[in-house]
């Protein structure tokens, strides 16, 4: 098959990434795959191997026209079976773009359960009949856009994320030296991950451990998470204005890390003693599973997919809740030490029997042919 992927960059994300993933895996099972991006390069990407090919869109409605003329020259030229499009601007710029080709199938994902207000839901109900079929990488968030009439129900699937396995399988070689570069010496390590955005809820975590840490008072919390905003910077101490601001409010920045962008996360979750996810709102985070991959233990807020995800292998708690967050961070660090390990070996197990990413790949690649076989 021929597949064209969508996506609004290749900033750092977790959507930009899964449809990376995605897209390398097609690659390897002999399709011809090139990723279509609409904005311009960002200063920090993903890399990938695959073809892409840029629009460099601006804000302009101008841009937009001249952009999906300028797409169609490309599909004209690459001639793809499937456009498969991953969030809500590429989505609809996808969906916009097969009134041009109507031969083209197309597939959009929605990656979060809140992907903007009730203007965009109107946008995706109105342009629904130019979508062949909308994923959502987890129940939660198919549940919200049914509801929400923004996707029908019957044009409605789950394909939840991939995790690689191998990538973030456990390393005690690496862990003992990652710790000792980071200077963990004998402290727990509590590790989050994620952009410095409101969805991750950091406030949230910081409040949670500064009780973590009256208990104790040893432990270490690092962050790693690129800034959302470019005008947000990194000052030497490593703090930033966004976390000045939520240590204002009350949270604590004593013997936390800010890491910022990290092209090192397995070896980050294998130094880490558990990983700790404060969100209020998600699609199905990566982050989660990937640590999930590696054996650690995870205290997670109910937010979105995340509980689809976690299972009975780690711990669910109340979103916006810093006192229920701390208490199960707590409990965590009181258990032995072997039980713990129990925890992260059956965190692992769950990730390679229902999410890895040749299982997945093996959903989307069907999923693909039953699509390019159906007649219009």
């Amino acid at each position: 098959m021929r597949i064209v992927y969508v996506l609004t960059s290749l900033g750092i994300g977790g959507a930009e990434r899964q449809a990376l993933a995605l897209a390398t895996h097609m690659v390897l099972r002999g399709h011809s795959v090139a990723m279509l991006v609409l904005g311009p390069t960002v200063a920090e990407e993903w890399p990938t191997t695959v073809e892409v090919f840029r629009l460099e869109l601006s804000k302009k409605r101008s841009s937009a026209l001249g952009g999906l003329l300028k797409a169609r020259r490309f599909l004209r030229e690459f001639r793809p079976d499937l456009v498969h499009s991953h969030s809500f601007h590429a989505n609809i710029f996808a969906r916009l773009l097969k009134l041009l080709c109507p031969s083209v199938k197309t597939i959009s994902t929605v990656h979060n359960v809140y992907e903007g207000g009730w203007h965009r839901m109107l946008a995706y109900r109105f342009t629904d009949g130019l979508a062949g079929l909308t994923t959502a990488v987890s129940q939660a968030a198919a549940d919200r856009f049914v509801r929400l009439k923004a996707i029908p129900k019957r044009k409605c699937q789950v394909v939840t994320n991939g995790i690689d396995v191998a990538e973030f399988a456990p390393n005690a070689e690496r862990r003992a030296l990652t710790r000792a570069a980071m200077d963990a010496g004998e402290s727990f390590i509590w590790l989050a991950a994620g952009r410095l955005v409101p969805a991750k809820d950091f406030p949230n975590l910081l409040r949670a451990f500064k009780q973590v840490r009256t208990v104790f008072p040893s432990a270490q919390l690092w962050i790693a998470g690129a800034f959302a905003d470019a005008t947000l910077k990194q000052t030497e101490d490593g703090r930033s204005v966004f976390v000045n601001l939520i240590a204002a409010e009350g949270g604590s920045m004593e013997r936390v890390r800010l890491l910022g962008l990290r092209r090192d996360m397995p070896a980050l979750f294998g130094a880490a003693d558990a990983f700790v996810l404060s969100s209020a709102w998600e699609g199905m985070p990566l982050a989660v599973g990937e640590a999930m991959a590696t054996m650690k233990p995870v205290i997670a807020t109910d937010a979105g997919g995340t509980r689809e995800l976690v299972g009975d292998a780690g711990v669910i708690v109340p979103s916006q809740d810093p006192g229920a967050l701390a208490k199960a961070m707590v409990e965590l660090m009181h258990r032995p030490s072997e039980t713990r390990q129990a925890l992260g070996q059956a965190a692992r197990d769950r990730i390679a029997r229902h999410f890895s990413m040749d299982a997945r790949a093996d959903t989307w690649e069907a999923l693909y042919r039953t699509l390019v076989e159906t007649r219009s």
